[in-house]
């Protein structure tokens, strides 16, 4: 059975059948103490279509739904999600220059919104996000998009490291943002197949990543303030590309 709106859908066939349909499924919960087949086949639908799944109390079930929901619920996103592995052709054979940015853990809906806007004004080819810490795609995050997460492609990927390493060996380069850094955004070459790291919006880009970056930059800024917010920087970055490029 599904709520109101239509992005919430709880029961245990219900649940199954949306996934098999290929419906766009923002993530699993299900319901602590639940065990035996039930259990081990939505692990494995869950991996098999890269949804994002979590056990939780019985009492979080309950604030999403009055009714009987059987121990699983399945928050539906607003949009479609795509496979980088998928994307990525598209723009080779339409004589693109590749761009992508890869979120690395930005978790503020309104934030992740005003990154898509940024990227689909500048011409970016698809977000990449991970499929567990990551902001949801729901209706704060549509609105403040102004529509652009309806026209970009978004990625979910179980591993963002996995996405580097595949978006490297298609011949794309990875530069990520750093503090540290000493070359100057502008002083990179973006007129190439190009995939940015952005960062979270406490900690920034993660070590583990900064590491696999062919290239690290930091955005000049003359006054005091600590960093730039994310959305902002990000729309920075997309705009440099596109002058470059233009």
């Amino acid at each position: 059975m599904s709520s109101k709106n239509d992005l919430i859908i709880y029961g245990r066939h219900p649940v199954v059948d949306t996934i098999r349909a290929g419906k766009p499924v923002d993530k699993v919960l299900l319901q602590q103490g639940i065990r035996g087949e039930f259990e081990k086949e939505i692990r494995h639908l869950c991996r098999e279509f890269d949804i994002p799944f979590k056990v939780v109390p019985k009492d979080r079930l309950s604030k999403f739904s009055n009714g009987n929901h059987q121990g699983i619920i399945a928050l539906l996103s607003p949009i479609q999600y795509f496979k980088i592995e998928d994307v990525l052709p598209m723009v080779y054979e339409q004589s693109r220059t590749p761009l992508f940015l890869l979120l690395d853990e930005v978790t503020d809906v309104r934030n992740f919104g005003s990154i898509a806007r940024s990227a689909e004004v500048c011409g970016a080819d698809a977000i990449i996000i991970p499929s567990k810490g990551a902001a949801r795609i729901n209706e704060d995050a549509m609105k403040t998009s102004a529509g652009a997460l309806s026209k970009i492609p978004v990625c979910r990927s179980s591993s963002l490291m996995n996405a580097i390493e595949f978006l490297q060996l298609s011949g794309i380069q990875i530069v990520a943002s750093s503090l540290r850094a000493e070359k100057k955004l502008y002083e990179l070459d973006l007129t190439v197949p190009t995939a940015f790291i952005i960062g979270s919006e406490g900690e920034g880009v993660s070590q583990a990543l900064l590491r696999k970056a062919d290239e690290q930059f930091i955005i000049p800024q003359l006054g005091e303030t600590d960093s730039l917010n994310v959305s902002v920087a990000t729309g920075i970055m997309m705009y440099e590309v596109m002058r470059q490029r233009r």
